[in-house]
């Protein structure tokens, strides 16, 4: 080796460690795994960037007025403007936008600047003697590539991509159907946890109005010791019930909040659900409930989407047997050095092009195009048998959630006629209670009559609401109503 040769050398070894000490290359240090299968992996560095970008990600929160009481249109109209699944379904229609766009581009032609810098030097042989050359070359170029036709191929990619969006639209559709119904239940789960608290704190109050009574009495030596007992253990019980109920509360609201995209500690005023119109009749027959569901719903009419991508990719699979012709050309100039042993070196340039015409067409592929008829083949039968399979799902499920609505209706009925027993009853005992001619554990069971007879008719009213909402659910009414309300929006 000379002694040029060593300082190249020199050098390149202090480039290297220098770029080590540096962190440009990978050390197997600076990545960790947990040390054990049984032991969760820790790193307290990596584990404090991750959360700082997760603060970095968070949407900026909204507020709501804690006074106003919001009717169900509003908190609709919230959770479709701050929920988070909106953005993912549409930025995934965004992004199935652009491969349409992305698919189309294969019909235009494709121009390319390129700029070829290079250097060599060998030795050839020339006569009896290698004598050293040294080329050097500067070349700007533009290249021109364009496919004339292929038969379908980039057609199918078209259609493909663009039923493909069409099942990206419907799948952004359904996720706005599904939150509206998840608001809708989460906010008659509300309606039912505050009607339920109300009814609680009612028997509550009749409870410790028994329970003075009975204390009262006791000390004017008409009752017993077991009555007051009973009496307070009665008390207990309503007490009970309204911290019970309470929890319901607060764990309904939370769910709602977080519909709406808010913290699940958000205070939140609702309309009650005593300012409600509870429908009496059932909507048409479940027959025309069933067809407009399987007219209208988006997730069968992704499926039909997806059947129709996987027609055009059998179409661009078969293209694959048909020639194709493309034109390629180039043009631009070059310049180039050369010099040869200790002679003077010189200076040369012109003009440079070049243009084709390429008819290919495969012959055999080892079977690849026939493989991938069949796989196109067989993906096209499993999206009309998942249509299929979704059709039935929808009729079935029209038809549970039809008949749930006639039986809540049914249930709200009954409850309306056994609250109005259940307090004609406690009335009435509590009265014969004071004559003395009944005594206090009939008052006890009347007034747990009511008290349930409360919760049933608080119930009964809250199922009725929400079955209406599940039907419209189930058939894709509820979709049907929000996009006839944002087309009369201005």
């Amino acid at each position: 080796m000379d002694t040029t040769d060593g300082r190249a050398w020199t050098r390149t070894r202090k480039i290297l460690l220098l770029s080590l000490l540096l962190g440009h290359f990978p050390s197997t240090h600076a990545q960790s795994i947990s040390r054990s299968p049984t032991e969760p992996w820790t790193n307290e560095k990596r584990q404090a960037q991750f959360a700082h970008s997760l603060r970095a990600t968070q949407a900026e929160a909204y507020t709501t007025d804690p006074t106003h009481a919001y009717t169900l249109p509003e908190l609709i109209n919230l959770a479709e403007l701050h929920n988070p699944d909106t953005r993912v379904a549409w930025q995934n229609a965004k992004a199935k936008l652009a491969e349409v766009g992305m698919a189309e581009s294969a019909l235009y032609p494709t121009v390319a600047a390129v700029a070829i810098a290079s250097t060599w030097r060998n030795g050839p042989l020339i006569g009896t003697e290698f004598h050293r050359q040294t080329i050097g070359l500067f070349q700007p170029t533009l290249n021109l590539n364009y496919l004339i036709f292929d038969f379908g191929k980039r057609s199918g990619a078209i259609a493909a991509a663009k039923n493909e969006l069409f099942g990206a639209d419907f799948a952004f559709n359904d996720v706005h159907r599904r939150l509206i119904y998840q608001t809708s239940s989460s906010y008659y789960f509300l309606l039912n946890a505050l009607g339920q608290l109300e009814a609680a704190r009612a028997t509550l109050a009749n409870a410790q109005t028994v329970q003075k009574d009975a204390e009262a009495r006791l000390k004017n030596g008409v009752a017993t010791l077991p009555d007051v007992l009973e009496a307070r253990a009665a008390t207990a019980q309503a007490e009970y019930d309204l911290q019970a109920a309470d929890g319901a509360r607060e764990i309904a609201l939370g769910n709602l909040s977080t519909s709406l995209g808010l913290p699940p500690s958000t205070a939140l005023q609702v309309q009650p659900l005593n300012q409600l119109t509870v429908p009496d009749e059932l909507p048409e027959s479940v027959e025309d409930v069933i067809d407009r569901g399987l007219r209208q719903r988006p997730d069968l009419m992704e499926q039909v989407a997806n059947m129709r991508a996987a027609d055009a990719s059998l179409e661009q699979a078969r293209s694959d047997y048909l020639p194709s012709l493309s034109f390629s050309g180039l043009g631009g100039l070059q310049r180039a050095y050369g010099q040869q042993d200790l002679l003077p070196g010189t200076y040369a340039g012109g003009e440079t092009w070049n243009v084709s015409l390429t008819l290919r067409w495969n012959v055999f592929d080892g079977l690849r195009r026939e493989h991938a008829i069949a796989e196109a083949k067989a993906q096209r039968s499993q999206a009309k048998a998942e249509i299929d399979a979704t059709k039935d799902q929808i009729s079935n499920e029209v038809w549970t959630a039809y008949s749930s609505l006639k039986t809540s209706q049914r249930q709200r009925k009954a409850a309306a006629a056994l609250l109005l027993s259940a307090e004609q009853s406690y009335v009435a005992a509590l009265k014969s209670y004071d004559l003395g001619v009944r005594s206090l554990l009939d008052v006890v069971a009347a007034q747990r009559t009511l008290a349930q007879a409360r919760s049933a008719d608080v119930a009964a009213r809250a199922q009725v609401l929400t079955q209406f909402s599940n039907l419209a659910f189930r058939s894709g009414d509820l979709l049907r109503t929000a996009l006839r309300k944002a087309a009369q929006q201005p």
